[in-house]
């Protein structure tokens, strides 16, 4: 996202009211204070229409003035710098308030980037929580399964066990009974 930040000179509209100031002719310095204020919302307005394209850059543009004259001059108007920031949407800065601007301006973007982020951490730290739930439940189906298992098991070696009871009785014929087997087949 882009910051538009635009400087503009208007220093003849502002050196003439400096001039009529001087000169302490009251109708020259109204002319030169309403050619000033003229002019600085013109200017706010070409920052609008030119740079301000949410969300390509800010919903705000900076308008830096480069002297502290000339920011003091328009900042002293009254109405005319909530006119720039409200329906401008352009805020004025001077020389010394450029620096600490931007750096407040950076401080709140790091601070939403921050906020961003720990959204985004909480969102997987709820769906590893739910796949968590889901890997208990296999682990106990899986046990369960084991447990069948391990039942049957334990139930095919009884079966193994009793068989081979009921098989060693068998496994040696006494030898006269084999001696008679053997004729009969004769």
């Amino acid at each position: 996202m882009w910051l538009p930040v635009d400087a503009k000179f208007p220093l003849e509209d502002y050196q003439s009211l400096i001039d009529a100031q001087e000169a302490a002719d009251s109708s020259a310095v109204d002319s030169a204070s309403k050619s000033l204020e003229v002019r600085i919302r013109q200017e706010a307005k070409k920052i609008k229409d030119k740079y301000l394209d949410p969300p390509n850059t800010t919903d705000f543009g900076i308008m830096f003035l480069p002297t502290e004259g000339l920011f003091a001059e328009v900042i002293r108007r009254p109405g005319l710098c909530d006119f720039l920031q409200n329906d401008m949407r352009v805020i004025v800065t001077g020389p010394t308030t450029l620096t600490a601007l931007l750096n407040s301006l950076q401080v709140g973007f790091r601070t939403l980037a921050i906020e961003k982020r720990a959204t985004e951490v909480w969102n997987t730290l709820n769906e590893v929580k739910t796949e968590f739930g889901k890997f208990g439940e296999s682990i106990e189906k899986t046990k369960k399964k084991l447990e069948e298992a391990r039942s049957s098991i334990d139930y095919v070696d009884r079966r193994t066990r009793v068989l081979s009871k009921k098989l060693t009785g068998v496994q040696e014929l006494p030898s006269e009974t084999m001696d008679e087997k053997k004729e009969e087949i004769t």
